[in-house]
């Protein structure tokens, strides 16, 4: 897929479930996966979210301008209802000014935020089987992880990590719900433990997501140097515009 090429229907559909959230768990899992293999896509998918965002502030600046227009309309009424109705137009005022700030830096492509938002698509997770009665409580927890319930979640792998404080499965997931969940400093502060172990099943994964912490949290040295350690094509990418 070319992400300069026009998109078929089919795809943009697609792209639309994804973004607003009208897939089942599976296909979004599904879905998650070939972002984190397919460059293009995930161009093709932030370009479509860059659209949805300037088509929603907009709209909410076109009502803005209505309210003000409302606003100055009441203050030929009385004396009264102008005095009133100052502050609301300070206030209206500095909302489209912030918005127009906002869309000055939602489409600045150097933005650290924007290149997360970019690349940060959750780990799918590993395969649900609970036929393990011994590992019962991590699968349910899993299955939570899978639905977009992070916290849950991370509450019931906190309990099991108790008596396993250095379990590397145990620290990278938490860590990586957490960054899904929007907690960048609690998914360092597990992922970091996890990158300890260099050899360790999931380290090549926890360099790669705890890079992206970094970055969320406006840390470009820490975000450089943990990406160097991943083998990802994305880790490479992200590093190229860093370096820019």
């Amino acid at each position: 897929m070319d992400p300069n090429r026009d998109i078929t229907q089919e795809e943009f559909e697609r792209i639309e479930r994804y973004l607003k959230h009208q897939m089942t768990v599976d296909e979004r899992l599904a879905f998650d996966l070939e972002l984190r293999k397919n460059t293009e896509l995930t161009e093709q998918v932030n370009k479509q979210r860059l659209i949805n965002e300037a088509i929603e502030t907009q709209s909410l600046k076109e009502e803005l301008d209505a309210f003000h227009d409302e606003i100055s309309d009441a203050d030929n009424i009385t004396k009264t209802s102008k005095v009133v109705s100052f502050p609301f137009r300070k206030m209206v005022a500095a909302a489209v000014i912030i918005i127009a700030l906002g869309s000055f830096w939602f489409f600045n492509n150097n933005s650290n935020e924007q290149l997360y938002a970019k690349h940060f698509s959750p780990d799918p997770g590993l395969p649900t089987t609970m036929s393990k009665t011994s590992n019962y409580e991590f699968y349910n927890a899993m299955v939570d992880y899978k639905q977009g319930d992070y916290k849950k979640a991370i509450t019931k792998w906190e309990v099991l990590l108790k008596d396993k404080p250095q379990n590397d499965t145990l620290n990278y997931f938490i860590g990586v719900a957490h960054l899904a969940n929007k907690d960048e400093n609690q998914a360092i502060k597990y992922l970091s433990s996890v990158t300890q172990n260099e050899s360790g099943r999931f380290s090549n994964e926890a360099f790669y997501y705890l890079g992206l912490a970094h970055l969320k949290a406006d840390n470009l040295e820490l975000a450089k140097k943990n990406l160097t350690f991943s083998t990802f094509d994305n880790s490479k990418t992200i590093l190229s515009k860093l370096n820019d």
